[in-house]
């Protein structure tokens, strides 16, 4: 699978499952472990935990973030397990995909839904879907 809107369509529709399985409440980390199982059950390279280096002049600081996931090479995916979703995680994201050169990032709060945010060049914005809360 290489389209970028068909990947992040699958984690959207994964991370509904394991929501509907799991319900609300749980560490972030359990819900990474699960969704990375859920992609990989649907055939997805799921990378976690992803060390993103940073350099400045001469000074390479080679885990300076950690994305929480990059499934198929293509989208970027944060995890959040907080009250609701605010501009800084939303920030963050956008942060990785600058320093990631990814295109696509979602911002995945498992309880009331995501943030699908994209990256090009110095086009940088964040493109919210209708807010309605995961079933």
């Amino acid at each position: 699978m290489s389209d970028v809107n068909d990947v992040s369509g699958v984690v959207v529709d994964a991370a509904i499952a394991v929501h509907r399985a799991l319900g609300p409440g749980l560490l972030e980390s359990v819900y990474q472990r699960c969704l990375c199982y859920e992609l990989r059950q649907r055939g997805l390279r799921v990378d976690a935990e992803v060390p993103i280096p940073v350099r400045y002049g001469d000074l390479h600081i080679e885990d300076a973030y950690r994305v929480d996931l990059i499934v198929a090479g293509r989208v970027l995916v944060e995890l959040k397990s907080v009250e609701s979703l605010q501009p800084v995680h939303h920030k963050q994201v956008l942060t990785y995909l600058k320093l990631t050169r990814l295109s696509v990032g979602l911002s995945v709060l498992i309880k009331d839904g995501l943030v699908r945010l994209v990256h090009r060049a110095d086009d940088l914005r964040v493109s919210e879907p209708p807010r309605e809360p995961i079933r």
